[in-house]
């Protein structure tokens, strides 16, 4: 009997999928690639998935013939032990089920668990074994927030892959310099000859590098090459200098507000305002401070005017007096001048101006009172929404934890806006400059006080395992909605953080919840087994994580 294949210069692109598709169709129906229909048919077709079946595990596209490559670079990490080696092809043979947008059943989401399956990996050091590299380069293909942790844990290897198959080249641009090796900063020659003769991803490598160890050196760096680089490259290079910022920047960053790049300039802006003792923040605290003041005579909201009958009772309210225009020194300075559709151009130079000056400049200007004292004070005229959010943006800006703690509020207000932040979103980037603990114990309140239907963003910010009182508060929160019949699929969400952020060591407590409950009279249709679901599936979870980081071993120090 004569065997027909599939060629074997056939292009690797949906072969595979191709090859699916003739076998469920049937080779009576269709044949694959060069086979004529007949008997030869099914053998040809198992021919050609066999030599698929070796192009897709071996990495490598077919190609005509040429020179071998060279080996593959050694790492010289230590391997998986077997288990950890066995549960890693597992999570990358998982694919996510077309399940329509039914139930998702108990069985855990493994490709949810990859992300904490490689920190537990890299934590550890661990070199990954080299047949899982192909399904590994894949699984970060498709999904960029993995690719930081798999390049990481894949190694030099990957980069060697990378160079091979087209599909992975996304591992050259991830990686500083696309892989390449950067020289010893010491090596003062080299570091010179790559910096003017590189690769433009080398050279942000080279200074992000130098960046991290000598702020100086590399400012210097970047200064004897700044007048002759293209605008898109003055902005990349700019952006390296965020890493050890200080005062010594301050004088190349205000050569750089005459940049002749709008890009550039506002990048150098925000950096200087970042600086509260640059004379940039000390600029925009002087033309700030005379868009605000208080006033003892004025009832806020109103307008109204009270010297004549002047009420004893009456707080201080601040009143907000906006720029009129936009002059040529708050352009270079980095007040974007016009605004955008729907604003008022005075709210929005306000709203700049506000939010680079230095936020120690409010206690000053406003009586000596505390952050917390500020933020409590009315404003006059419905200018309190404009001026709260830009003190959120010159927080976050400025990572001020007491600003931030101000106009986060208690988490228990009765208002989940809070007396500042005027969306959950700038409240999530204030919780950003709090460190873990108190973010976390911050996010547990709020979920305690209004539940978990304004909680989703507010979570994404804390630190992973969540802290116990947060972990308590969301499980003390679904087990609330879940005895109220509330409509399961709404927390779905949430319940999908929880599986992959709470302490596997909460298990024990969801045992509780894993029978049906009771439906009330006004519950969602099926909502008492749906729930029932998805807390043996968050237990099964976090079960299934405890033993992934039991197989790999303790943490080395």
């Amino acid at each position: 009997m004569t065997r027909t294949s599939a060629p074997v210069d056939a292009p690797g692109t949906g072969a595979w999928e191709g090859l699916v598709t003739t076998a469920l169709l049937g080779t009576a129906r269709r044949t694959p690639p060069g086979t004529a229909p007949g008997s030869d048919a099914p053998v040809a077709l198992l021919d050609a998935a066999a030599l698929e079946t070796v192009r897709r595990r071996a990495g490598l596209r077919p190609a005509r013939a040429a020179e071998r490559p060279r080996p593959a670079p050694e790492d010289p990490r230590p391997p998986l032990p077997p288990a950890a080696a066995r549960r890693l092809a597992m999570l990358l043979a998982d694919r996510p089920g077309g399940s329509g947008g039914g139930r998702r059943g108990t069985a855990p989401d493994l490709m949810e668990l990859l992300p904490q399956w490689l920190a537990a990996a890299n934590a550890r050091g661990f070199a990954p074994p080299p047949q899982v590299l192909p399904a590994l380069l894949d699984a970060a293909r498709g999904r960029t927030d993995l690719r930081p942790a798999a390049l990481e844990f894949a190694g030099p290897r990957a980069l060697w892959l990378a160079r091979l198959n087209p599909d992975w080249r996304f591992a050259l641009r991830s990686t500083p310099g696309g892989g390449a090796a950067l020289p010893h900063l010491e090596d003062d020659d080299r570091t010179q000859q790559l910096w003017q003769e590189g690769l433009f991803a080398e050279r942000v490598a080279l200074l992000s590098a130098l960046r991290d160890r000598e702020p100086a050196a590399a400012r210097s760096l970047l200064e004897t090459t700044w007048a002759t680089e293209r605008a898109e490259d003055r902005l990349m290079f700019l952006d390296s200098l965020r890493t050890g910022l200080g005062p010594d920047d301050e004088p190349f960053l205000e050569q750089a507000l005459a940049d002749r790049s709008r890009n550039v300039r506002a990048t150098a802006a925000e950096l200087l305002s970042a600086l509260p003792g640059s004379a940039l923040a000390a600029r925009m605290a002087v033309r700030a401070e005379a868009c605000v003041a208080i006033d003892h005579t004025q009832s806020a909201g109103t307008g109204r005017d009270t010297r004549t009958s002047p009420d004893p009772h009456a707080a201080p309210t601040i009143v907000v007096e906006a720029p009129h225009e936009c002059d040529a020194g708050m352009e270079r300075d980095g007040v974007v001048a016009k605004a955008p559709a729907g604003r008022g151009e005075r709210s929005w130079w306000f709203g700049q101006l506000v939010e680079a000056a230095p936020l120690g400049t409010w206690s000053r200007r406003l009586g000596g009172r505390t952050p917390r004292e500020i933020v409590a004070l009315p404003v006059a005229d419905d200018w309190q929404g404009e001026l709260h959010a830009a003190w959120c943006r010159a927080a976050v800006r400025q990572r001020n934890a007491e600003w931030s703690r101000a106009l986060l509020g208690e988490p228990s207000a009765p208002e989940a806006g809070g007396p500042g932040a005027v969306s959950l979103a700038e409240r999530a980037k204030l919780l950003g400059t709090l460190g873990a603990a108190e973010r976390a114990e911050w996010v547990a309140g709020f979920i305690a006080t209004h539940g978990l239907s304004e909680a989703f963003q507010l979570l994404g910010v804390c630190a992973v395992p969540w802290a116990p009182p947060l972990g308590r508060a969301v499980v003390d929160a679904l087990n609330i909605a879940r005895d109220a019949g509330s409509y399961p699929w709404s927390f779905s969400g949430v319940m999908g953080l929880a599986e992959r952020c709470l302490d596997p060591s909460e298990s024990g407590r969801l045992d509780a919840l894993l029978a049906v409950p009771d439906e009330p009279e006004n519950a969602s249709p099926g909502a008492g087994g749906y729930w029932a679901e998805a807390f043996q599936r968050l237990v099964t979870t976090l079960r299934l994580r405890a033993a992934m980081v039991e197989e790999m071993g303790p943490a080395q120090n």
